[in-house]
């Protein structure tokens, strides 16, 4: 990527405490095309790259934001460890935790913002500045590591971010049950959820229906089963194990199956909601995540109205789709007049002038 580009903190304070334009900021680039363009020279922060600091003992990573996620599970699979809130691959640490990226384990782990610590950063004015630590009970000051997780570069550029960790599995499996519609599949996610035989991931697509994972110790997993289909009265058509459920799980982080539509939209809603509006958006494509608390869709065109329209509760952003669809409509969900002001006295505290990612989520 061609602009500015700091090698650390120092560069990087420097450049922003000099009067100067705004900037779009980007490490690995795979969040450029979500949000609304923005219109400003391209701060490259893939300089900002590294392990700083692994503890194993005590389940913690230091590492700066450019770090791809590739090399960093490379590192914790060799320790039997891994991120717990299972980001989809391809991106950068720190754009995982800007965006609050987080895949199918979120409903039995938590998001990534549950799994930030602390960092180092630097705001608008130029200031470097410091959040959280490296434990998990801070009661220091505010928790502002929530408050940057998903706030899109918009807030500060991160020089530095300490997440903690959790013990890989030793093995997994994946029960496939087929299911006739989103109703039945979110019943049937939901019991599973709700059952004492820890189901990790619940999913349904409706090419291979309904997806249950369990993970731990081989001999407790093969138990879990075991009492898992009956308590669901109802046997699985197959059974996926150790690399291929781990397989089938990235391929639905990665989103495949809606990988030929050239609109994406993500919907966090109540599961209970899901099958009404699956019906009344109509897509061309979707699968659901999360026991059904999370639809992402796929389409041939953008149609925000449709798609918000159909909301009752929860929120729609479009991850997918071209720069003048998305100059043209809100990426975002349109946060209420009360969330919006606290957004906004957020911004000027942290970037008055506006120069990070200027517009990207309005």
């Amino acid at each position: 990527m061609d602009g500015f580009r700091p090698h650390n903190e120092a560069e990087l304070v420097q450049l922003l405490r000099a009067p100067g334009p705004a900037f779009e900021l980007a490490a690995g680039g795979s969040k450029r095309g979500v949000g609304r363009p923005v219109d400003a020279p391209l701060l490259d922060l893939s300089g900002l790259t590294g392990i700083i600091d692994y503890a194993p003992g005590e389940l913690v990573l230091t590492a700066r934001p450019a770090t791809p996620l590739a090399q960093i599970e490379a590192m914790l699979g060799a320790r039997r460890q891994r991120l717990g809130f299972e980001p989809p691959a391809g991106q950068t640490l720190g754009g995982v935790l800007m965006a609050n990226s987080s895949g199918s384990r979120r409903i039995s782990a938590g998001s990534a913002r549950d799994h930030f610590l602390g960092f180092r950063a630097v705001n608008g004015r130029g200031e470097a500045f410091v959040g959280g630590g490296r434990v998990v009970k801070n009661v220091t000051g505010f928790d502002l590591p929530k408050a940057l997780a998903g706030s899109w570069g918009t807030l500060a550029a991160l020089t530095e971010v300490t997440v903690r960790l959790v013990p890989a599995a030793e093995t997994e499996s994946t029960l496939l049950f087929d299911c006739a519609g989103v109703a039945a599949a979110v019943d049937l996610c939901s019991q599973a959820l709700g059952s004492m035989f820890e189901v990790s991931a619940a999913a349904y697509l409706p090419v291979h229906g309904v997806a249950l994972r369990l993970e731990g110790l081989a001999a407790s997993v093969q138990s879990r089963i075991a009492g898992l289909m009956p308590a669901l009265g109802r046997s699985a058509q197959s059974l996926l194990q150790a690399a291929d459920s781990a397989l089938f799980w990235r391929r639905i982080g990665a989103l495949e199956a809606l990988a030929d539509l050239p609109v994406i939209w993500r919907l966090s809603v109540p599961p209970r909601e899901a099958a009404r509006v699956l019906d009344a958006i109509e897509p061309e494509a979707f699968q659901l995540d999360w026991g059904g608390g999370l639809i992402c869709l796929g389409a041939r065109r953008v149609d925000a109205a449709r798609v918000r329209g159909a909301l009752r509760g929860g929120h729609a952003t479009l991850i997918r789709a071209s720069a003048a669809e998305r100059r043209a409509n809100a990426v975002f969900e349109p946060l209420p007049p009360a969330l919006a002001a606290i957004a906004g006295r957020l911004k000027a505290a942290f970037d008055p002038d506006n120069r990070l990612n200027p517009g990207r989520m309005d």
